[in-house]
């Protein structure tokens, strides 16, 4: 299996111990803000900055977690109701109503595209030129089916011009899956075969970064950065499905800051 290269990925780094900001040579317009599991208002499981509604926190804790990350970002937080899908829709649509998709697009800089994450891969991009950004909800489901194509379709711009940003997910190291996730990729892509590191029994470790990466550039994108963290080892910093069953929501933001 091929590990990430952290020589070959900028470092990310925790500021003021609540938020992880993308270091990666995006165009200053281009803004983006990762939260952790730090400098919320939930107990328990949920302790503290679990931006899921659908997790079974306290509603109101949800919409004061909400509101101190709105603070600290240009455009309203548009969130999706995810499904584990390849849908994208176009954030200021779903701003309107609650979407069901798994990508959202914006270039109008009237809303912050969002996705929410315990694991899955959060991939937000962007042209150079600053005109389009995107985030999409990358689970190996969604991944398998196609989400990172259609969101850098939908961007409709040449995808040698898009850059693409990895936030935290679950790391090779803990990703242990089934041969059916292991073939839903190796079928369509066959250097996927160096994403997957057998452990016996039909069980394998999952690089989703590295699957991520692949799919990627076979699009066209090969500006690709972060993807240094693990959500499941990392306790302190992220919140896991895998590792905690019940548990919080991450949310990954990109938007076009508007001149003013």
């Amino acid at each position: 299996m091929k590990n990430i290269n952290l020589k070959q990925v900028f470092d990310e780094k925790i500021i003021s111990g609540d938020f992880l900001y993308a270091d990666w040579p995006a165009p200053d317009n281009v803004k983006v803000l990762i939260t952790t599991r730090k400098g919320g208002k939930s107990n328990g499981c949920f302790s503290s900055l679990n931006v899921g509604g659908h997790v079974g926190d306290n509603p109101e804790a949800v919409a004061q977690n909400r509101s101190y990350v709105q603070e600290h970002v240009g455009a309203p937080l548009v969130f999706l109701n995810q499904v584990h899908g390849a849908d994208v829709v176009r954030a200021v649509d779903a701003a309107q109503k609650m979407m069901d998709a798994d990508a959202c697009v914006d270039d109008t800089g009237r809303a912050a595209c969002v996705v929410m994450t315990a694991d899955c891969l959060p991939v937000l991009l962007c042209d150079r030129a600053g005109a389009v950004v995107a985030a999409a909800h990358a689970g190996w489901r969604s991944l398998a089916g196609g989400v990172l194509q259609n969101t850098v379709a939908a961007m409709r711009v040449d995808p040698m011009e898009i850059m693409a940003y990895f936030g935290p997910a679950i790391g090779p190291d803990a990703f242990e899956v089934g041969s059916e996730v292991k073939d839903a990729f190796c079928s369509q892509i066959s250097e996927a075969e160096d994403a997957f590191e057998s452990i016996g029994g039909e069980k394998y470790l999952a690089d989703i970064y590295h699957l991520a990466r692949l799919i990627l550039q076979r699009e066209g994108v090969t500006q690709i950065y972060g993807g240094s963290h693990c959500t499941v080892l990392e306790r302190e910093n992220f919140f896991s499905y895998r590792r905690d069953g019940q548990t919080g929501r991450m949310a990954s933001i990109i938007w076009l800051e508007q001149d003013h």
